[in-house]
């Protein structure tokens, strides 16, 4: 298979295993051209790919940016702290308006859940939803997978425990979606209060015993808790998670075996890791954010429809 079964990027559920398997045998490719003296490749140059970001962003917009500039795409940012939404225009205005100077591929987040699909109903470039809400993030989730694989062989048959604020994460849904189609087993932990109701229909086990989760995994994946999102306390203070739910060195440590620390960033150092995890040999936080670049460039180049030279 040489090409997606889809034409937009809105979320890890309209990807099928081969989809996700193409997208990282292209991205072990572009891996290796990010490591070359000469970093770029004429793949996309007559591309033009708009980057809207309606919400702040900075690891997921520097990572898209610089996989569209390893690719040669002509680049437009749009943030809309600086724009005419703040003046009451509406999303369809902006990007039709954007759409009107001929650009071939959007690259989208928005606040609300849906945006993505929304979009790509009524314009015609190819959409790549970058966050929608507490939503998707289908390309974190495809990059924390392509990391995983990278360190331990293949993603099949792992068990991967998911941490901390899973109500408001859009990481979490995907990387749950993600990793079940590639044959790993899930975990979700965290205090009751940050569990989705639907939890339990999405074939994830579930734990509130943080040491438990940590002895039952082979990668933990950890959540900074979203206090921008939070409209209510949904636990009583700061101090008070870290003491259940912090993972310190002297924690991983006293495991029986050596596991894999993630984290989609940004980090809350001392919350819910310590600096001397973050830091640690078994962290691999910024492997993941090498391979974003990675997968990013092998979902542009896939989603523009280049056949290889």
């Amino acid at each position: 298979m040489t090409k997606l079964s889809t034409k937009h990027l809105l979320g890890i559920k309209d990807l099928t295993k081969d989809d996700i398997e193409l997208i990282f045998s292209t991205a072990d490719n572009f891996k290796e051209v990010i490591n070359r003296p000469i970093k770029k490749v004429p793949s996309l140059r007559d591309t033009t790919i708009a980057n809207l970001f309606f919400e702040n962003s900075t690891r997921t917009k520097i990572s898209f940016e610089l996989a569209e500039k390893r690719l040669s795409a002509d680049v437009i940012n749009f943030s809309s702290s600086g724009s005419s939404v703040k003046k009451g225009e509406t999303l369809i205005d902006t990007v039709n308006n954007i759409l009107a100077m001929k650009v071939d591929m959007v690259v989208m987040r928005h606040p609300s859940p849906g945006a993505a699909m929304f979009l790509s109903k009524h314009v015609n470039s190819k959409i790549i939803n970058a966050g929608d809400g507490a939503h998707e993030h289908p390309t974190q989730a495809l990059l924390d997978a392509f990391s995983i694989r990278e360190k331990l062989g293949d993603v099949k048959g792992k068990k991967v425990a998911i941490i901390g604020d899973i109500l408001h994460s859009r990481v979490a849904l995907s990387n749950i979606f993600c990793l079940q189609k590639l044959g790993a087993e899930v975990m979700v932990c965290g205090p009751t209060t940050l569990m989705p109701k639907y939890i339990n229909s999405l074939g994830v086990k579930t734990e509130h015993d943080l040491r438990k989760a940590l002895e039952w995994c082979d990668v933990a994946n950890m959540l900074r808790i979203q206090l921008e999102r939070q409209d209510i306390r949904y636990f009583p203070s700061l101090r008070e998670y870290t003491m259940l739910y912090g993972v310190s060195k002297k924690m991983l440590d006293s495991l029986k075996k050596q596991i894999i620390i993630m984290h989609p960033g940004p980090i809350n150092r001392g919350i819910e890791i310590t600096s001397d995890v973050a830091d640690s040999g078994q962290s691999i936080i910024l492997n993941q954010v090498e391979n974003g670049v990675a997968v990013r460039m092998a979902i542009l180049y896939l989603l523009a429809g280049r056949t290889e030279e």
